[in-house]
């Protein structure tokens, strides 16, 4: 990479916290003086912040503070002067109900951070499913220069000879412990083996998408999103990210240059073609709404009709992450799939995204395809309409059972998630294979925080007739590494009378994946008949961050981002001036 221009040290942010000499400036150096810094870090050197959402309660970034060592070295390296802080971190498998309900917490705990710190620019260290958006939306509202380096993913799980894929063959083979079929000694053996080092899930789930869709939008190193966790490749190209970061400052090159609706579009093809996670589409809206462009759902359907999937990674394909990685990873994904991207689009290098993917290569046929022979012709997320769903509803069509892409059912309904555990494996439920399960009270507002509900067991009974899929019909959202026939993001939600509140057991739902629909078969005037009688739930809260989310939450198709974190046009929340009017504030 080139070597910019050094800009004067006046212009950065940080001058306005260490240049002076009056009792802030001496007051601001000293504090970090206590820390051991010598006066030698503030001879003008752009101030990089680490943001490390590091925990131990979240296994996917436990590795980061070696990941964010590395940073600094690369920092250090091009003249910069590093200074890790942490975030909260959202840790998918412990936190309950759901990380969701804390996405937008931590996007503005970085956006905060970010922005009362002096900070020239950033490093975003992410991993996990929703610390990935969390800190692309809080980097894309603070608006200054900022690169993200995501963990990685695990190792592959082995069990008698099996590859596992961590999330995916869990929810297998607990389906085989429900049947009975796979004995109390396996299974136990199965918790020893799936999950084998730190790092994401191992499949193309929400995690391995996220960071897939960080590249595509151009905010990360090419060849970053896939290199397993344990691979000592992940902490070179974290180096590189940090050098990297410094020149970026002096180049000015910031989130809103970079996420533009060119780069959007080039996500959502990306997610596409790698049968990406159902979860992306709610995330990039939420983005797109931080940087002040409108990315409405329709958009990711078009997009889907001419973007086949070339991916063959699980759930939508066979292989693992592990193996997209040595087949090339995103970066030949992408060069696959380059006559359908915004090739100009400008990236963290400071390239274009065509420059950038002019050495990629696919190495293994059968793990990444081309646009001549993918492994199918449309993408894997495709977006449905229809009187049950009036502002939108997701479904994976690359993980769904083919003969349920046109199916009318019975609905077999659940009002909440404790009635749907309390029968589910009753043996005197009214169900069978044509049926369909609808879950009510599962969305943003209703859950609340709109959690992974989405994947509903198959009932008991029909596992032991040996039924894989059932259709499953939610304003949940599923797990990216979930597999199956299901309907999710079903907007808008039953908690605020959309549609899904008013169905009833035995009534004809018809969905249509070819013809995007989604119906519930009843008539308009049994449809206000029953809207009419409708009453909403009490609210789950009444205080603290439980009630600012009920407060301001928005709609799935909205992004599920707060009301008040919109911007209207292009960034509103930017860096604070040069200079302060009263620095001691």
């Amino acid at each position: 990479m080139k070597k910019t221009a050094r800009r004067d040290y006046s212009t950065l942010r940080s001058s306005a916290w260490f240049s002076g000499d009056d009792r802030w400036g001496v007051g601001h150096r000293a504090w970090l003086r206590a820390e051991g810094f010598s006066e030698r870090v503030f001879q003008q050197k752009p101030v990089i912040g680490i943001c490390n959402s590091w925990s131990e309660l979240n296994n996917c970034n436990a590795h980061l503070r070696q990941v964010a060592e590395a940073v600094k070295r690369g920092v250090w390296a091009a003249g910069g002067f590093p200074l890790e802080f942490p975030t909260i971190s959202l840790g998918e498998m412990l936190m309950k109900p759901t990380t969701m309900l804390y996405r937008n917490l931590m996007a503005m705990d970085v956006e905060e951070c970010i922005t009362s710190y002096p900070l020239d620019g950033v490093v975003l260290l992410a991993g996990c499913d929703k610390t990935t958006p969390a800190q692309l939306m809080g980097a894309a509202s603070a608006d200054i220069p900022a690169i993200m380096v995501t963990g990685g993913p695990m190792l592959r799980g082995m069990w008698r000879g099996q590859e596992l894929g961590s999330g995916t063959d869990v929810r297998r083979l607990w389906e085989e412990v429900r049947a009975g079929r796979l004995s109390e000694e396996a299974w136990c053996e199965v918790e020893s083996c799936v999950s084998r080092s730190a790092g994401h899930c191992t499949v193309m789930g929400t995690a391995s998408t996220m960071a897939c869709v960080a590249e595509a939008l151009g905010m990360m190193l090419p060849g970053s999103a896939d290199i397993p966790a344990s691979d000592s490749r992940r902490l070179m190209i974290a180096e590189k990210s940090g050098a990297r970061i410094v020149e970026m400052v002096y180049e000015d090159l910031r989130p809103s240059r970079i996420m533009t609706r060119q780069a959007l579009e080039n996500a959502i093809r990306v997610d596409m073609a790698i049968g990406g996670s159902t979860n992306a589409i709610v995330h990039l809206v939420a983005i797109a709404g931080r940087l002040g462009l409108d990315l409405p759902l329709g958009k990711f359907d078009e997009l889907s009709r001419s973007t086949p999937v070339v991916a063959n990674v699980r759930p939508s394909g066979r292989y693992l992450m592990e193996d997209f990685s040595y087949a090339g990873g995103i970066a030949a994904l992408m060069k696959e799939i380059l006559p359908l991207l915004h090739s100009k689009a400008v990236t963290v290098t400071g390239k274009s995204v065509a420059e950038n993917l002019a050495q990629a290569a696919t190495f293994n046929r059968e793990v990444i395809k081309g646009l001549d022979e993918p492994l199918r012709p449309e993408g894997g997320t495709v977006i449905l309409a229809g009187n049950l769903a009036p502002n939108g509803a997701v479904i994976k069509q690359s993980a769904i059972s083919p003969h349920f892409a046109k199916h009318k059912g019975r609905a077999v309904v659940f009002e909440n998630n404790f009635d749907l555990i309390k029968r589910i494996d009753d043996d005197k439920l009214d169900v069978d294979e044509s049926s369909i399960l609808v879950l009510k009270g599962a969305g943003p507002k209703g859950a609340p925080g709109m959690p992974e509900w989405g994947h509903l067991p198959i009932p008991r009974k029909l596992l032991k007739a040996g039924v894989r899929d059932v259709v499953r019909l939610s304003d949940a959202r599923i797990s990216g590494t979930s597999y199956g026939t299901m309907v999710v993001h079903i907007a808008p939600e039953s908690a605020v009378g959309g549609p899904l509140a008013i169905v009833k057991d035995g009534d004809w739902i018809e969905l249509d994946v070819p013809g995007r629909r989604l119906e519930l078969k009843i008539s308009q005037a049994e449809t206000k008949k029953r809207l009419k009688a409708w009453k909403p739930a009490e609210p789950h809260y009444v205080r603290g961050y439980g009630r600012l989310f009920l407060d301001h939450i928005l709609q799935a198709d909205e992004g599920c981002d707060f009301d008040f974190l919109k911007a209207a046009n292009g960034p509103e929340r930017v860096a604070p001036p040069v200079k302060f009017k009263n620095p001691g504030i």
